[in-house]
């Protein structure tokens, strides 16, 4: 008897120690394969390692295990990469395996069945998408058509500055509200045809009110949240953040299928009066996408329109006027960067008109400026996620199937060994990539490969045009001697702690043209 005990105690300790064995041997395996990884805690992976600006987080484990590192926060797992080769490698050889995005809350709540631009799989419906954004809204031929709104708008911020300001004594001005006010009038007048707020209310508090609400409801929160990675959370209700959710999305829906429904009217009108159409009237967005749904009502559902709409608020308003309020911060900070902008507007355009989009081509020196701003405050710190869809390999590494990709672009952007004095603004280090350099991939605002930002030609134009406007009309300083303080805000969207506020004071040179505006 002890004998038949002792043999099957031999016997499932041989078996326990083969497991043990073959699952520390596949272990060292995986690890001798995988990318560098901190140490991690069951269940909670490596969140104890992510403090928040996550991206400054992950910039710190880069330093200590390399530009490509592996991270399980919660239950998903993540690689992260913040050097030009290995996001040259993710976005040229790899670039299909990780065209997708991951689900999350936000992307099931926002994005309208995933029929949104940003988040759409990639496959047909996402290739008939971009193709049309490319074709209607950020081709050059379509950016042209739509130059007259841009300047429109530009001219309305210019105006509405010189009224505020006195000719003998400088007035403090708030830079958010104007820039936010002229995203919000540019993007509302491309998709209905009508500003957000006019500019005879821009001043009031119905008109401040009226833009509060819009940037509340259309705020950028393409971001994943703590429920993405621990499900459970989501499960218990965690914060209200599903329940909130919902609720965003009711508006949000309500208000563009209000959009869609004042197009609708109006197409019935201009039926009902076609000999009073003339050659001026140009189409809105929704025009555009509802004449294409008659042509194919099957690829472009009513779900797909207010996708895109809705993409169009979410990701061309506060990334914009986000970036142009970095750029004035810098300006502010460094005067004889100021003076040179100022210097180089003078001498391309003169004091007898104003600056057009025409002549941004003229201005190099500014769009350094705007460069280098967007170096050291890309708007998204973390590139929109990606999400493999099958194993690959970067860097020599394994990559399994559904990991998530985060392109660390503020380590990338701000990194020793590609750019020299990383933390200081120095406009003049883009001349040489203006003049044709390779930048290396070192240099992604707008990320890259095929699902990298289509509306980066409309952002750079619109961000040009009112800084060379603002600047060639107004002479700015900063409100004391302090330096302004150039705190980033936690969230998505990289955008300043605290709204900036500038001292601005009329340019007599410019006087006679600004007040016949």
């Amino acid at each position: 008897m002890e004998n038949a005990v002792f043999s099957y105690a031999a016997f499932f300790l041989s078996i326990i120690f083969v497991i043990i064995t073959k699952f520390l041997y596949q272990n060292h395996r995986n690890q001798s394969s995988s990318p560098p990884s901190p140490f991690s805690i069951p269940i909670i992976g490596h969140f104890h390692h992510l403090k928040p600006p996550l991206h400054q987080a992950l910039q710190t484990l880069s330093f200590q295990y390399g530009p490509i590192l592996y991270i399980k926060y919660g239950s998903r797992p993540i690689l992260v990469v913040s050097s030009p080769s290995a996001v040259e490698e993710c976005f040229t050889k790899n670039d299909i395996i990780f065209a997708n995005r991951p689900l999350t809350m936000a992307a099931e709540h926002f994005t309208y069945n995933l029929t949104a631009p940003v988040w759409a799989p990639y496959g047909h419906l996402w290739r008939n998408l971009r193709r049309f954004l490319n074709l209607e809204l950020f081709s050059q031929n379509s950016l042209q058509n739509s130059s007259i709104i841009r300047q429109e708008e530009v001219h309305s911020l210019v105006r509405q500055l010189f009224k505020s300001s006195n000719a003998d004594q400088p007035q403090k001005v708030e830079f958010r509200y104007l820039f936010t006010l002229l995203m919000f009038n540019v993007i509302m007048r491309m998709v209905t045809g009508k500003p957000c707020v006019g500019e005879e209310a821009a001043g009031t508090d119905l008109g401040k009110q009226r833009l509060r609400n819009m940037k509340g409801i259309y705020f950028a929160n393409l971001g994943m949240n703590i429920c993405d990675f621990f499900p459970v959370l989501r499960w218990v209700g965690y914060k209200g953040l599903e329940k909130n959710m919902r609720s965003l999305q009711g508006k949000r829906n309500g208000l563009l299928n209000h959009f869609i429904e004042e197009i609708k009217q109006k197409k019935t009108s201009f039926l009902k009066n076609a000999m009073e159409m003339n050659e001026e009237q140009k189409s809105t967005l929704i025009e555009t996408l509802m004449s294409v749904q008659e042509s194919e009502p099957e690829l472009y559902s009513d779900d797909v329109i207010k996708g895109v709409l809705m993409m169009m608020f979410v990701a061309g308003t506060d990334t914009t006027s986000t970036t142009m309020e970095w750029a004035m911060s810098l300006l502010l900070n460094h005067p004889e960067e100021l003076q040179k902008v100022k210097a180089e507007i003078d001498d391309q355009i003169g004091h007898e008109r104003l600056l057009n989009e025409s002549d941004l081509s003229k201005l190099p020196y500014l769009r350094c400026v705007i460069n280098e701003t967007l170096r050291l405050y890309p708007p998204a710190p973390l590139l929109i996620p990606h999400f493999s869809t099958e194993d690959c390999t970067v860097g020599g590494f394994r990559i399994p199937q559904e990991t998530m990709l985060l392109v660390n672009t503020w380590a990338l952007h701000r990194d020793p060994n590609l750019w020299e004095d990383p933390t200081k603004f120095k406009p003049e280090r883009f001349e040489a990539i203006l003049n044709g350099e390779r930048d290396a991939f070192k240099f992604i605002p707008f990320g890259t490969g095929r699902r990298q930002c289509p509306g980066s030609g409309m952002a750079i134009r619109v961000v040009s045009l009112v800084l060379g406007s603002i600047i060639q009309s107004f002479e700015w300083e900063r409100p004391d001697k302090e330096m302004v303080d150039m705190n980033p805000a936690l969230g998505f969207i990289m955008s300043r702690a605290k709204p900036l506020e500038g001292v601005c004071s009329r340019r007599h040179s410019m006087t006679n043209i600004l007040s016949q505006l």
